[in-house]
């Protein structure tokens, strides 16, 4: 028995039950195993961990009782051939009970979320939805765009579909509410108003140009157009325009009439509403095997955005069941609106709505509309859904014709699952860093990506094959001694890459097979992927293999195409990771690491000598005579800048 690492709310009671059998998969020794953990199981809610001979999990499932359903899996007759399979692998449970079965599943969407396993209905793309912040820990409130953990005091409206939408909305609410978008620490530095007062889409605060309450009134007025109440603000404007014109004054006039178009364009952008203020709208196709969820986000009357995702390791398992494993995941990180409309009727649909309403705190309600407006949302989804996995299957076919011609193309046993690009990236040696994508038959797996620092003090500067030495190390080192670890010797699909290209010619390729056959491996397929004689010529890359062949494509290959794409995504990314390395060591400064020093003693000591590398060679008399530096702080930068005395 053991304890397992889960938030504070489900330790309740945690057990591990293992049995060890054989590595290899075997349906009587994974009955085995579970019959001896149901012997021990109570008739409570909880979640339960299928484990294979590794360790790793294979599945997660919620149960009311967790003994008459895990039960169910040593009658293997009874299951499916998707289940059947899995039980032949399982050497091992974790139990987890719960206080209730709303709690279990709670739980069960987090640890899919975190565990990904192979046999649970997965959504593909987990990237987390943006929303828009109004700050309320400043006495003139930011309004930002906001994605990530909700921690930060304020407001959050959303989620919207994608950064786009979000950008597009706040241009205009800048446009509309004037409020500021700067940081605190651009605020607190000011002299002047920046740009933006000057085309009109802040008040600046900053300089005084309006009042803390004034300002406050525009903020009220921002969070209520968000939450639907755009009804007055609309006719507040519009009462604002016409004073303004009776006046005389149409220069202010013209800025009313600026911010009124503002908000038509937030309040008519997207899908109708139906006269429903806050929902989200869900509906799922399917053909093929293969299913589209189509997400619709309503909020205050607005159409937030939408989007279609795709959940994976459907087969064999039945609509109704993606649709309810879909909404609990997705909304592990996501806040549900107060009303959830659904094309089918859920059989634990009401589990769900206890669960989400536990989960923050007020009444989520989940519909199946029958008739009325509502209906016509619904639709809309359905349709969009149906395209959107039209549309996937025409450019899922083109994608396996590629992956087959990469597989003749470089003599690979089949079409790659999984495809590693690896790029460097330097100026001259300063802020060294590689990078690797990953792509599969589904496109670019963007939560596979990896940035790698290059940290090694031998590792000479701009040594282009040093530093592949040294990406190759880390990549691969750990599936090396995983794999030394592992009961079974078979590699574990997924991890391992089919196909590894690496940006460079035959000096790069030389480098990363010398690494990998330092580790032992001698199986991964390597291609280097360079420039040809004509290095301003697009389409004149060169292929160059470990026999030592090379090869070029016609110009007109979509085999070509493809490749220049998988080098290119490569290139954006390690490019940006690059830029944001060396934009952070601007600014950062060699001061941040001595202990006691804080914002105001550093800009007191860059003030006084100008620089960090003079505060580094000042010498102790000197650093004491800085203003508002003590004589201890003085020798506590000394001692640091001089370990030796």
């Amino acid at each position: 028995m053991a304890s397992t690492d889960l938030p504070d709310r489900f330790n309740e009671e945690k057990s591990v039950f293992t049995v060890r059998g054989a590595g290899a998969p075997d349906i009587e020794t994974g009955v085995a195993a579970i019959r001896e953990v149901v012997r021990t199981l109570p008739l409570r809610p909880g979640v339960y961990r299928m484990l294979d001979a590794r360790g790793d999990v294979l599945y997660v499932g919620k149960a009311k009782a967790l003994k008459n359903r895990v039960t169910n899996y040593t009658q293997v007759m009874r299951l499916p051939r998707r289940l059947q399979r899995m039980v032949s692998q399982t050497r091992a449970m974790e139990i987890v009970t719960t206080g209730s079965e709303a709690e279990a599943l709670l739980l069960e969407a987090q640890l899919i979320k975190r565990y990904r396993p192979p046999y649970n209905v997965l959504l593909r793309d987990d990237k987390s939805f943006p929303f828009i912040l109004v700050r309320h820990d400043h006495a003139f409130p930011r309004i930002q765009k906001h994605r990530g953990a909700r921690k930060a005091e304020g407001r959050y409206f959303g989620p919207y579909a994608g950064a786009g939408q979000v950008n597009r909305t706040l241009n205009a609410l800048q446009k509309l509410f004037l409020l500021r978008s700067c940081t605190d620490s651009f605020f607190r530095n000011r002299a002047r108003p920046c740009l933006l007062y000057q085309i009109r889409r802040c008040s600046a605060p900053c300089v005084g140009r309006i009042d803390e309450a004034a300002y406050a009134e525009l903020v009220a007025d921002a969070e209520a157009f968000l939450d639907g109440k755009g009804g007055g603000v609309q006719a507040k404007l519009a009462d604002a325009m016409n004073k303004a014109a009776e006046a005389l004054d149409y220069e202010l006039a013209a800025v009313y009439r600026d911010r009124l178009k503002a908000l038509t364009f937030v309040q008519n952008s997207g899908v109708a509403s139906q006269g429903v203020e806050d929902a989200d709208i869900f509906a799922l196709a399917s053909e093929g095997g293969a299913m589209c969820i189509q997400a619709f986000f309503l909020r205050g009357g607005q159409h937030t955005g939408s989007q279609s995702l795709f959940p994976v390791h459907t087969q064999e398992v039945s609509e109704d069941e993606v649709m309810f494993s879909f909404l609990a995941q997705f909304y592990e990180d996501v806040p549900p609106a107060r009303l959830i409309l659904l094309d089918r009727q859920l059989e634990e649909g009401m589990l769900l709505e206890e669960a989400l309403s536990t989960k923050i705190g007020r009444k989520v309600r989940i519909e199946v509309p029958q008739r009325g407006p509502r209906t016509k949302l619904i639709e809309e989804a359905r349709r969009n859904a149906a395209e959107a996995l039209q549309r996937r299957q025409a450019e899922s076919t083109g994608q396996a014709k590629l992956l087959a011609g990469l597989a003749d193309l470089f003599g690979l046993e089949g079409p790659p699952d999984r495809i590693e690009v690896y790029d460097n990236s330097h100026i001259q040696g300063a802020h060294a860093l590689g990078a690797m994508i990953v792509a599969g038959p589904e496109g670019f797996r963007k939560n596979a990506y990896r940035k790698f620092n290059i940290k090694d003090p031998d590792t000479r500067p701009g040594d282009d094959f040093a530093m592949m030495r040294e990406v190759f190390t880390r990549r691969f080192a750990p599936l090396v001694e995983k794999e030394a670890r592992a009961d079974s010797p078979e590699r574990e699909k997924g991890e391992w890459p089919d196909l590894v290209l690496i940006d460079g010619g035959k000096g790069q390729l030389s480098a990363a097979r010398e690494m990998l056959e330092e580790l032992g491996i001698e199986d991964v397929p390597l291609v280097g992927v360079a420039k040809g004689p004509h290095h301003g010529r697009e389409g004149r890359e060169v292929f160059h293999l470990l026999d030592g062949r090379e090869i070029m494509l016609p110009l007109n290959d979509p085999l070509l195409f493809y490749l220049q794409r998988l080098r290119d995504e490569a290139h954006r990314f390690v490019i940006g990771a690059h830029r944001g390395k060396r934009s952070k060591a601007i600014t950062t400064s060699s001061l941040d690491e001595v202990p006691g020093i804080g914002p105001a003693r550093k800009k007191a000591l860059l003030m006084h000598f100008g620089t960090a590398r003079a505060v580094k060679d000042a010498r102790l008399e000197d650093l004491q005579r800085a203003p508002g530096v003590s004589r201890a702080v003085a020798q506590a930068v000394y001692d640091y800048f001089h370990p030796g005395g």
